[in-house]
């Protein structure tokens, strides 16, 4: 330890102040961060931007939360450390909130991170167990407004029905129709029951077509992907199709395929 490490641990004034210094910068960056990060969507849900803006605020926290993290973590483990030297008053209080700030700045990484789109998940937001008759979506039509995707099957920018198709089969084998050994009405039912369950808003029931739509709003962003169910009798039993569709965006990052997993399970 040269002299003047040494002068600064024997100096409590100048030992606290430094820390103090450390801990500040990565408290403000650090909470800062998360306060960004989450003001994004909170501005989206108050109505104060659309999820563009808050998008674009996402992004900013995304390119520094990385670094700002182990910034904050190696000043957490810093003060963690002098509480060994007898100088260093308050430094335990100090590692709690650069842990604190530690952790709102990692969670500002991981937040924008679930909205990228994971390995092996195609740019595609309307999938459907049924891709040669999709069922179609009729009284939620005046609730979707300008500007949202188009709700023909496959008409999205450079897509045809053919390419969604095999890009939905590829990544989505398990997306199929489902049989059920009871009668038709049992079945719708269900599927209403199940919608409730999920804490989907109800739009439309219509037991004479088999058809129910409703509307499920995500949390973060309040984004509304809408869903389609079609129930059929067939010989085999009661055929269930479903279509989950998101209102806005290329790539629903895989939303739409859970979203009809969970209905199943549930149904």
């Amino acid at each position: 330890m040269n002299t003047e490490s040494k002068s600064l641990v024997n100096d409590p004034v100048k030992l606290n102040r430094l820390l103090k210094v450390l801990a500040g910068v990565a408290i403000v960056v650090g909470l800062g961060l998360g306060l960004i990060a989450l003001t994004a969507s909170l501005g989206v849900w108050l109505g104060f931007w659309d999820f563009r803006q808050g998008f674009d605020m996402l992004r900013f926290v995304n390119s520094h939360a990385m670094w700002v993290t182990f910034m904050a973590l190696g000043i957490t483990f810093l003060l963690v450390a002098a509480r060994r030297l007898p100088a260093a008053h308050n430094a335990g209080t100090l590692a709690s909130l650069t842990l604190v700030a530690t952790l709102a700045a990692a969670l500002a990484w991981l937040v924008p991170e679930s909205y990228r789109p994971g390995e092996g998940i195609p740019p595609i937001h309307d999938i459907t167990t049924d891709t040669a008759n999709p069922p179609q979506f009729v009284d939620v039509l005046p609730l979707r407004g300008p500007g949202t995707n188009p709700v023909e099957y496959g008409t999205s920018q450079n897509m045809t029905p053919e390419r969604q198709a095999e890009l939905q089969a590829n990544a989505y084998p398990d997306i199929q129709p489902v049989i059920i050994n009871a009668p038709e009405s049992e079945v719708f039912q269900r599927a209403l029951d199940a919608v409730e369950s999920l804490g989907w808003e109800l739009v439309a029931q219509v037991p004479e077509e088999g058809r129910i739509e409703a509307t499920d709003t995500t949390f973060w962003f309040r984004f509304k992907d809408d869903v389609v169910i079609r129930i059929r009798a067939e010989e085999e039993g009661t055929r269930v199709d479903a279509r989950s569709t998101s209102r806005v965006g290329v790539s629903d990052v895989g939303k739409n395929a859970e979203r009809l997993r969970a209905f199943f399970d549930t149904l």
